[in-house]
């Protein structure tokens, strides 16, 4: 005995109850529920002391209850246990039930022995049949009727499941086991042709649910080491048995293990709670009661039936496989109970009450059928949603998958009225099937318009996304063929939508009237994107008339800055960019869609480009007021839905637009003057010639006399020290009077500070040199009202030129960052 444990658990009690828990606690202590489908369950059945539990113990090494022999024969193993096969790959659950034909049973009481046998083929993969092997064609003793009632009711109960019959011959004799084999699988064929089979599987073979196998083996008291041999071999067989090729190898329907035990307690319970495993029990015939009291009496059992009262409960939930074929029989059962307890009365009578019987029978039940088939026209018409919507989601067709899954609810709820149809009774189910057809229906339309609704929108936003922002780059260029462009982008981008929309209905099989108003609403709506993007490019057309005319303005044709120096003109420059600002204006007055010609741009240029800058008289005014063609509020050959901007508005604007631009051109003119002026610092040439002719004789004196020259050479050196100093040309930038009187109260310290520090580095002293400040552009800047080009930029590099000065008469010499600091404070003094 192996010492891994089996785990040995009552699975159900000899009253029937079911061991929920333990089954629970099983599965996870014997770790079957991590099996996953790589299990498998085997059973075995058998009369009683037969051996059973022996038989398993040795063949899977676990620890069932056997009979002790000195006892006597008596029932060991009660209701059915369950344990894990020791050493068994894959994971395997042995069942052992309780014995059949016991005594402590009764004679009567089998149908707990119908009950477990059915359950074991319902739950086994593997169901051991242990028997005699002198019970071999014996009809009681091997089990046949137990088979037969087990066989016919699990086909109507559960799904056939592939299962493997194994029969054990115990206590094998002298007669050659190839004799016994054919006998016992002849028998088990019998029971199987006998056996009432459902409709599907009139002619479906005993194969095709059950795999026959058949084993011998000797006696375990009169030949145990022999026994144990051939259990040993027998024992080989489990291994791998759900593998192809083992004895299990072709099952089907496996419940994974986590699914096991709840699978397990619901079968069984199906099995207790139905009354075709009951043996009824013989009823005593009334042979004297009058047919009246024999239909009243069989009325009130009918109403009080439990299988009719269960019958009727479920209907109430939903609906309930073989209603039809259940309530006929119950039907039947009281009519014919009825036709054989007055079967001695007279046949006009007992034809009359019997009709009256089966009338109000059919009355009675009637509710029960009408609910059930409420249920299966909810189940219809729910399973037409849950198909509808897979096989959308699987990229079919909508049209055909209405049509197809029309067909199958509709083919679907005719089987589930002709399984609840009643034999006794002739009741229309059209009035229902109508109801769910028009359900359906209604169904696929509202599915139907949503799906469309959703195309319809998604080709939209696609309309909306290639149009939108295309469109407003279009009427931000402002070019010539600004809407011939945009007209060419509409008719592209909307043909190629149409054509994807037209693609994409034809599986709802719309009619042509339907299709073509989606498609030109479809047009519509791409129009009206345009639309609206024009009407709000429209409602910013002055600042985008601003941005343009700055990038002309202020930039030339290679998108440099322009440098105003003098030479541009200013005059042709405004002039180009407010005509480009009235492209852009022109471009946006209207929406121009439908590629009629029309003036707008030509009336807005003649209007507000020429002469519209004179002033007017009154009386002028009111002259060129009637004959202005901006002073109204609509455009020639242009509809008001497509005006955009108005004349009117348009004249308002350029006016805005005038006034918020001029200081640009401002400043434009007032930079050019500036540069003009920092640039022009030589006298005019008639002075240069004047100075010349009448300097002559000086010129002439300075030569005979080179002293002069030293002396004159000297002068300029200190008045350019004091021009750099103070600042000259910067002080008269302001006006000649601000720098006459700036330069008069800085002249006498400038002088003293350079006589001092001359006076310093004579005596070998030098001052030290003060850091260098460049001069700062911006504060150059700030001293001009109007934007020029900084002169101080060029006076820079104009007093680096003499860094070092020197005089070798009279030993001075100075600096020019020492002088350009100095500068620096006089002009932060100024300030």
């Amino acid at each position: 005995m192996a010492a891994e444990d089996s785990y040995a658990t009552q699975l159900i009690d000899g009253d029937g109850v079911f061991n929920a828990a333990g089954l629970d606690r099983f599965v996870k202590e014997a770790k079957v529920i991590d099996c996953g489908l790589s299990y498998a369950v085997v059973a075995i059945m058998g009369p009683q002391s037969s051996g059973k539990s022996t038989l398993m113990n040795h063949l899977f090494y676990t620890k069932f209850r056997e009979m002790d022999a000195f006892r006597g024969r008596s029932q060991t193993t009660k209701g059915i246990w369950i344990a894990k096969c020791v050493g068994i790959e894959p994971c395997t659950i042995g069942m052992d039930l309780e014995g059949t034909d016991g005594r402590e049973r009764g004679e009567d009481d089998t149908t707990f022995e119908k009950q477990s046998a059915l359950f074991a083929l319902a739950v086994s993969d593997i169901v051991l049949i242990n028997m005699w092997c002198h019970d071999i064609g014996r009809e009681q003793a091997a089990n046949k009727p137990l088979l037969k009632t087990v066989f016919q009711v699990m086909m109507r109960l559960f799904s056939p499941r592939k299962t493997t019959l194994l029969f054990v011959i115990r206590d094998k004799t002298k007669t050659p086991f190839e004799y016994l084999e054919p006998v016992l699988r002849e028998d088990i064929q019998k029971i199987w042709d006998s056996v009432p089979k459902p409709q599907a599987h009139k002619s479906t073979p005993l194969s095709e649910f059950f795999t026959v196998e058949v084993v011998a083996l000797s006696s375990y008291e009169e030949k145990e080491e022999k026994f144990k041999e051939e259990v040993a071999e027998l024992r080989q067989r489990f291994f791998h048995s759900i593998s192809p090729g083992g004895l299990a190898g072709d099952r089907r329907g496996v419940v994974p293990a986590s699914g096991f035990s709840f699978s397990a307690q619901q079968i069984w319970k199906v099995i207790k709670e139905n009354r075709d495993l009951d043996l009824p029990a013989h009823k005593v015939m009334v042979a004297t009661v009058r047919c009246e009291e024999i239909a009243n009496e069989k009325y009130n059992h009918l109403t009080s039936n439990e299988d009719w009262l269960a019958l009727e409960e479920a209907v109430q939930s939903g609906p309930v496989p073989g209603f039809g074929k259940r309530l006929s029989s119950i039907l039947d059962t009281y009519l014919s109970e009825y036709d054989l307890e007055a079967v001695y009365f007279d046949e006009g009578v007992r034809n009359s009450r019997r009709h009256q019987l089966e009338k109000r029978a059919l009355d009675f039940v009637f509710p029960a059928y009408t609910a059930m088939l409420g249920h299966l026209r909810s189940h219809a018409l729910e399973n037409f949603k849950v198909r509808l919507e897979q096989s959308l989601n699987n990229g079919e067709r909508f049209a055909s998958s209405v049509r197809t899954c029309t067909e199958g609810c509709m083919l679907e709820f005719d089987r589930g009225c002709a399984d609840a149809a009643v034999q006794q009774a002739n009741w229309d189910t059209s009035r229902v099937r109508e109801k769910l057809r028009r359900d359906l229906d209604a169904h696929a339309s509202s599915i139907r318009s949503t799906k469309l609704s959703e195309l319809n929108n998604s080709y939209e936003k696609k309309l909306s996304a290639s149009l939108t922002e295309p469109v407003g780059a279009l009427l931000e260029a402002g070019g010539e063929d600004t809407w011939a462009s945009i007209r060419k982008l509409l008719n592209c981008e909307t043909e190629s939508v149409v054509s994807e929309f037209s693609k994409a209905v034809v599986g709802f099989e719309l009619d042509k009237e339907t299709i073509a108003k989606m498609l030109q609403n479809l047009r519509d709506y791409a129009r009206n994107v345009v639309e609206i993007k024009a009407r709000e490019e429209a409602g910013k057309v002055l600042l985008h008339m601003k941005d343009r005319f700055s990038t002309v303005f202020n930039y030339d044709s290679d998108s440099m800055p322009r440098v105003w120096t003098g030479k541009e003109d200013i005059k042709t420059i405004t002039r180009d960019a407010r005509a480009a600002s009235l492209k852009i204006l022109s471009v946006r007055a209207a929406i121009r869609l439908d590629e009629k010609p029309d003036n707008i741009e030509k009336v807005i240029f003649s209007s507000l480009m020429d002469g519209t800058g004179t002033a007017l008289s009154s009386q002028d005014t009111r002259t060129r007021a009637l004959a202005d063609p901006l002073a109204t509020s609509t455009w020639e050959e242009v509809s008001p839905k497509d005006t955009l901007i108005t004349p009117v508005q348009c004249k308002s604007l350029w006016r805005q637009f005038k006034s918020e631009t001029e200081y640009t051109v401002t400043q434009a003119i007032s930079a050019q003057e500036a540069h003009k002026r920092s640039n022009n610092w030589l006298p005019p040439p008639w002075a240069i010639m004047a100075m010349i002719l009448l300097g002559f004789n000086e010129f002439m004196l300075l030569l005979r006399n080179p002293l002069y020259l030293l002396v004159l050479f000297v002068a300029y050196l200190l008045t350019k020290a004091l021009w750099v100093q103070m600042d000259i040309a910067g002080e008269f930038r302001h006006g000649a009077l601000s720098g006459i009187l700036s330069i008069s109260s800085k002249f006498l310290p400038t002088v003293m500070d350079i006589l001092r520090r001359l006076a310093e580095e004579a005596q070998g002293r030098p001052t030290p040199e003060a850091p260098r400040q460049p001069v700062s552009l911006a504060s150059q800047s700030n001293r001009s009202e109007t934007p020029q080009p900084n002169p101080v930029t060029s006076s820079v590099p104009e007093s680096s030129v003499s860094s070092n000065i020197s005089s070798s008469d009279s030993g001075m010499e100075y600096s020019s960052p020492n002088l350009t600091h100095r500068r620096t404070t006089n002009i932060q003094e100024m300030e």
